[in-house]
C-alpha cells in the first residue's frame, strides 16, 4: 500500500501553485462578462462571403456602431456582440453587412439582453452556488455522521471553483474569453462531479473504519486512496477524452464551455483525492492533538 498522505504538503503546494496566479488575476483583472451579465445584443449572420472579423468590426465602428466583439462561428457565419439595439438598428446593421459583402446576409439570431436581466442572472448564479454548497455540506455531514466530512468535501469543491474562475480570468485578460451562462452551467456541473468523486473515497474510509477500528486514520486514508484511485482515473479519463474531442472538433460557440468542463474535470479529479482526503487527515490530526492535551 502506498503512503499517499505522507506527501500532503506537496498536494497542497501544487494546488496553491495553480490557484494563486488565478486569484491574483481575479483581483487585478476580474472576469470578462458576456452580454448575459452586462446586457447587450447578440447578432449572428451568415454572409455572402468570408470576411476578417477585425475588418468587419472596424467597418461597423466607422459607421458609428459600438462593437464588443465579433467571432467566427462557422462557415461564413459571424457572431456579433454589441450594446442593446432596437430592431430598427438591427436592420440597419444587416443592410451595412449587405453593402460590405455585396450580398444579402442571412439573419440566424437577434437577441437583446437588458442590464436588469443580466444583474438578476448574476445574483441567481451566486445564490445557486451558495445553496448548492450548503445542501452538499448538510447531506455529506449527515450521511457520514460527522461534520468534518462535509466541510472537507466543500473545501475541495471550492478548490475547483477557484481553479476555474482563476483560469477564465487569465484567459479573459490575455485572450478575451468571456464568461456566460454556459460557463455557469459548466461550473455547477463540475462541482457536482467533484463532490461525487470525493464521496466515493470517503465512503471507502468509513467502511474501513468499521472493519479496522484500531487502525490509525491516516493509514485508512492511504488504503482508501489506493483502492479508489484507479477507478477515479478511469472514470475521469473517459470524460476527458470526450471533452478533448469536442474541444478539437466542436464548433466555436461551445469551445469555451467545453474548455471550462475540461479544466473543471481535471481539477475535480485531482482535488477529490489529493485535497479532500489530506484535509480530512489534517482535521483528524488536529482533533487528536486537542484530545491528547485535554488528557494531560
Amino acid at each position: 500500500m502506498i503512503r499517499w498522505m505522507r506527501l500532503s504538503w506537496l498536494y497542497f503546494f501544487l494546488s496553491a501553485l495553480v490557484i494563486i496566479p488565478g486569484m491574483v488575476s481575479l483581483l487585478m483583472f476580474g472576469l470578462r462578462p458576456s452580454i448575459d451579465f452586462i446586457g447587450g445584443s447578440l447578432l449572428e449572420y451568415r454572409l455572402a462571403q468570408e470576411i476578417n472579423p477585425q475588418d468587419l468590426s472596424s467597418f461597423l465602428k466607422e459607421k458609428g456602431f459600438e462593437v464588443y466583439s465579433i467571432q467566427d462561428s462557422g462557415e461564413k457565419t459571424y457572431l456579433l456582440r454589441m450594446p442593446a439595439l432596437t430592431k430598427e438598428k438591427g436592420t440597419e446593421i444587416k443592410n451595412l453587412l449587405a453593402e460590405k459583402t455585396s450580398g444579402e446576409p442571412q439573419e440566424i439570431r437577434f437577441e437583446v439582453v437588458g442590464p436588469t436581466l443580466g444583474r438578476e442572472l448574476l445574483v441567481k448564479t451566486i445564490v445557486a452556488i451558495i445553496l448548492g454548497a450548503l445542501f452538499i455540506l448538510g447531506y455529506v455531514a449527515w450521511r457520514f455522521k460527522n461534520v468534518k466530512f462535509g466541510v472537507c468535501a466543500i473545501l475541495a469543491m471550492f478548490h475547483d471553483s477557484l481553479v476555474m474562475l482563476g483560469s477564465f480570468s487569465l484567459l479573459g485578460h490575455f485572450f478575451g474569453v468571456e464568461v456566460d451562462t454556459l460557463f455557469v452551467t459548466a461550473l455547477l456541473t463540475v462541482l457536482s462531479f467533484s463532490v461525487h468523486d470525493t464521496v466515493v473515497v470517503y465512503d471507502r474510509i468509513r467502511e474501513s473504519q468499521k472493519i479496522f477500528a484500531k487502525t490509525p486514520f491516516e493509514t485508512l486514508a492511504d488504503k482508501a486512496v489506493t483502492e479508489t484511485l484507479s477507478r477515479s482515473l478511469n472514470n475521469s479519463l473517459t470524460i476527458i477524452f470526450m471533452l478533448l474531442a469536442l474541444l478539437l472538433l466542436g464548433g466555436t460557440t461551445v469551445k469555451w464551455f467545453v474548455a471550462a468542463l475540461l479544466i473543471g474535470t481535471v481539477s475535480g479529479t485531482y482535488s477529490s483525492t489529493f485535497n479532500a482526503v489530506p484535509l480530512l487527515v489534517l482535521w483528524d490530526k488536529i482533533s487528536q492533538r486537542k484530545k491528547d492535551r485535554r488528557k494531560i
